[in-house]
């Protein structure tokens, strides 16, 4: 009997499970989760459609020397867990495929700290899987080699079904929405400077943010809805216009890619995104596509690119058509294709690997 691939990463939030549950259905997958800080993304889902187990970040090595496992895959989340499972491949004798989720290292004690290590993992992994073309330029820049793409995705066919209640969430003409949370790195400030720029108020204009976090005071046009589960976002995407995603670098944090930027395409939503968003710099936004790319922290930029789809009806229209057919490329599938490249570029995978899909 074939022995299954080890993928050591911190959680399965929703987003993820249908991709996870895909490839462990192809390529015989067991998923090690040793949960922490949960930073970016939803809580992990509740039930998982894939073999998996709970572990500490440190059993990431015991689990990958074991001897009862073909390959190990490893994302770059935890401090101690990534070095564990590389360290376990290697005695074990067995392919590592690193799973680079970043495009700039964040430099912050921890991600200073871990810059070492890391780049080490960059240069001598046997394969790299990245979120997408922006991942695969910073990685090959420090020496990473045999490097694949497998492409951020949320479940299309969930978030381009009809909403039930759009229309009851309108509340101006126009409206734009921001989806994430309420904190400093997803440039909140800047879109609300940008929208008191612009002057809009309901009736003519209204700018919807929902995500967990603290409010801001309360400003004309502007209204909080507080964290919204799936479906009621869901809704909010089809009743509203335009998604605006302001995210801005720190030194912390660059947003790796912005999955709220796939949601939003597959309802038909032409997105406004700085290009400190991976999205963006990974070519799923593209600008006058699909949307408008801006650059990050630009307010008046950032005004003038909601002024501009506010007012012109043909080019949100266009752009929302583009944006739902550029998303579906972005699947669950195209992400588990891309791992099984890399997997199969060591000799480990299953399967025939599939060339990557082309865009519209």
């Amino acid at each position: 009997m074939t022995r299954p691939v080890l993928l050591v990463t911190n959680h399965a939030p929703p987003a993820r499970v249908g991709a996870f549950a895909l490839l462990a259905e192809r390529e015989k997958v067991e998923v090690a989760l040793f949960g922490g800080r949960l930073r970016h993304g939803a809580a992990p889902a509740g039930e998982l459609g894939f073999p998996h187990r709970h572990i500490t970040q440190r059993q990431a090595f015991s689990l990958a020397s074991s001897g009862r496992y073909r390959a190990v895959l490893a994302g770059t989340n935890g401090r101690t867990a990534l070095p564990a499972a590389y360290a376990g491949a290697r005695r074990a004798g067995i392919p590592f495929v690193l799973w680079a989720t970043l495009w700039a290292q964040p430099r912050g004690p921890a991600g200073l700290a871990g810059y070492a290590p890391l780049r080490w993992i960059y240069a001598h992994a046997d394969a790299v899987a990245t979120y997408g073309p922006h991942v695969s330029a910073y990685v090959r820049a420090r020496g990473a080699r045999n490097v694949h793409a497998a492409p951020q995705a949320v479940d299309d066919a969930f978030w381009g079904a009809p909403a039930d209640c759009a229309p009851d969430l309108r509340r101006a003409d126009f409206q734009a929405l921001f989806a994430g949370r309420l904190e400093a790195e997803k440039g909140l400030s800047q879109l609300l400077a940008a929208w008191r720029m612009t002057g809009l108020t309901p009736p003519d204009g209204a700018l919807v943010l929902a995500g967990a976090g603290q409010e801001p005071e309360p400003a004309p046009g502007v209204f909080g809805a507080g964290a919204l589960d799936a479906n009621r976002l869901r809704n909010f995407y089809r009743g509203c216009d335009v998604v605006v995603i302001p995210s801005i670098a720190t030194r912390t944090f660059r947003e790796p890619w912005g999955l709220v930027a796939n949601e939003a395409m597959h309802a038909g939503l032409p997105v406004i995104a700085t290009d400190a968003v991976g999205a963006a710099a990974g070519g799923l936004v593209r600008h006058e596509r699909n949307g408008l790319v801006v650059p990050a922290g630009d307010v008046g930029a950032l005004a003038g690119a909601i002024e501009r789809l506010r007012t012109d009806g043909n080019a949100r229209v266009r752009m929302g058509a583009n944006a739902r057919q550029d998303a579906c490329v972005y699947t669950h599938a195209a992400w588990a294709d891309g791992v099984t490249r890399a997997l199969a570029a060591v000799g480990a995978s299953r399967l025939e690997p599939k060339p990557p899909a082309t865009r519209g």
